[in-house]
C-alpha cells in the first residue's frame, strides 16, 4: 500500500494511549512493523508538525501527515533503463529535471518501465531513497502528458528538507495553460476541495469531502474562443489544475479526461469552430506545462529559480492564436473593454463612497 504525501489522519478516542508505530501500521495492511517503524526513522512522518518516535503514545486529536510517501511493497524492484531525459540544474544534493510531455514519473497503475524513475536509477547510482526503491529522489510528480519542471533529491536529507518546504507551502509550482473559453476576470483563486471520481477510478473531481485544494491564476492572453493562462498550485492534489479549470467551465484545450477535446468543440461559436478545432490539432494531450519552479536550496539556503521554455507544439498554438486575433482585427484583448468598463464603474463607486464617508465625519 503506498501513502500520498499529504495524506493526513486523525487521533480517535479509540487508538488514544496506542503506539505512533501502531497507528501507523493500522494503516498499511500487510506491511510488518519493523518496515512501518523504518519508515518512521526515515522522517516520512510528521506528528502535530514535528518528527516522533516510534514509542510515542498517541494522543486523541493529534495530527499524523504523510510527507514522504513510503514504499510498503519492498521486492518490488525498479530496473534501470538507458532512457535520455534533459536536465536543467545538478549538483551534489538535488537535480532539476525538464520532463518531457509522455513521459510517466514513476511506476505505478501497471506501469514498470519507461519511467523517468527507471531513467534516474540507470544514470544515477546514489538518490533519496525516502520514498521507496520505485521512486528514487522522487519528490513531486508530473502527468504522464504534463511537461517542464520537477525537483529531485539525491540524498535523504535534501529529501525530508524539500519535503517540508513543500508542506509549509514554500516551493512555487506555476504552470502555464491554454484552456477553452474566454475568462471573465483576469485573476482568481480557485477554492474547491478534490476527490477521486466514484464513477471512475482514473478521474479526479471536486467533491466537499475531498482535500482542500486551492489553484491562483491569471491570465496572460485573451483569444476570444480560449485562454492563455498562467497558474500557481497552494496545494498539490492529483489533477488539480486540470480538474480546477474544468470546474469554473475551462477545460485545458486537448485533455481527454477532463472535457477539452472534440467533445467541446461542440459549444464553439459556429464563426470560430474553424479556429478552435485547428487549435486543437496541435495538442494529443493537455496544454499544460509545468513553466516556473522556485524553491530554497536544502543545503547552502540559497533561493533557486528554474523557467523551462514551452513545448514547441505550445508555441505554435500560441503564434496560432495572436494571428488570429490580429487578422480577427481585435486590437484590443477580447473582452477586455468589457472587463475594462467595470473596472472603471468599480473604482467610481468606491471612490463615490469614501467620498459620501468623508464627508460624514465631524470636523476635527
Amino acid at each position: 500500500m503506498n501513502f500520498e504525501a499529504g495524506t493526513r489522519w486523525t487521533c480517535g478516542p479509540d487508538e488514544a494511549g496506542s503506539r505512533f508505530d501502531i497507528f501507523i501500521g493500522a494503516r498499511a495492511a500487510d506491511t510488518s512493523r519493523s518496515r512501518v517503524q523504518k519508515w518512521i526513522e526515515q522522517g516520512c512522518f510528521l506528528l502535530d508538525g514535528a518528527p516522533a518516535k516510534k514509542n510515542h503514545l498517541m494522543v486523541e486529536g493529534e495530527e499524523v501527515i504523510v510527507i514522504a510517501a513510503p514504499e510498503a511493497d519492498m521486492s518490488s524492484t525498479l530496473v534501470p533503463e538507458d532512457i535520455p531525459f534533459p536536465i536543467a540544474y545538478e549538483d551534489d544534493h538535488i537535480l532539476v529535471v525538464d520532463k518531457p510531455k509522455g513521459m510517466v514519473t514513476h511506476p505505478g497503475n501497471g506501469i514498470h518501465s519507461g519511467t523517468l524513475a527507471n531513467a534516474l536509477a540507470f544514470k544515477f547510482k546514489s538518490l533519496s531513497d525516502v520514498n521507496g526503491p520505485l521512486r528514487p529522489g522522487i519528490l513531486h510528480r508530473l502527468d504522464k502528458d504534463t511537461s517542464g519542471l520537477l525537483v529531485v533529491a539525491k540524498t535523504n536529507a535534501a529529501h525530508l528538507n524539500l519535503a517540508q518546504q513543500l508542506e509549509a507551502r514554500n516551493i512555487k509550482r506555476i504552470y502555464h495553460a491554454l484552456a477553452w473559453r474566454e475568462a471573465a476576470e483576469p485573476s482568481g483563486v480557485i477554492d474547491a476541495a478534490i476527490a477521486r471520481n466514484p464513477r471512475d477510478p482514473l478521474k479526479m473531481g471536486v467533491h466537499a469531502e475531498g482535500k482542500r485544494a486551492v489553484t491562483h491564476y491569471s491570465v496572460l492572453g485573451y483569444y476570444q474562443f480560449a485562454t492563455y493562462f498562467e497558474m500557481e498550485l497552494e496545494t498539490g492534489r492529483t489533477h488539480q489544475i486540470r480538474v480546477h479549470l474544468a470546474h469554473i467551465q475551462h477545460p485545458v484545450i486537448g485533455d481527454p479526461l477532463y472535457g477539452g477535446r472534440m467533445a467541446y468543440l461542440d459549444r464553439i461559436q459556429p464563426m470560430h469552430h474553424p479556429f478552435a478545432t485547428k487549435l486543437l490539432s496541435f495538442f494529443q494531450s493537455q496544454a499544460l506545462h509545468a513553466h516556473k519552479l522556485t524553491f530554497t536550496h536544502p543545503a547552502t539556503g540559497e533561493k533557486m529559480e528554474f523557467k523551462s521554455p514551452l513545448p514547441p507544439e505550445f508555441v505554435q498554438a500560441l503564434e496560432f492564436l495572436e494571428k488570429f486575433k490580429q487578422e480577427a482585427g481585435h486590437a484590443a484583448a477580447p473582452g477586455q473593454t468589457e472587463m475594462d468598463e467595470k473596472r472603471a464603474a468599480k473604482r467610481k463607486a468606491d471612490a463615490e463612497a469614501k467620498r459620501k464617508r468623508d464627508a460624514a465625519k465631524p470636523d476635527q
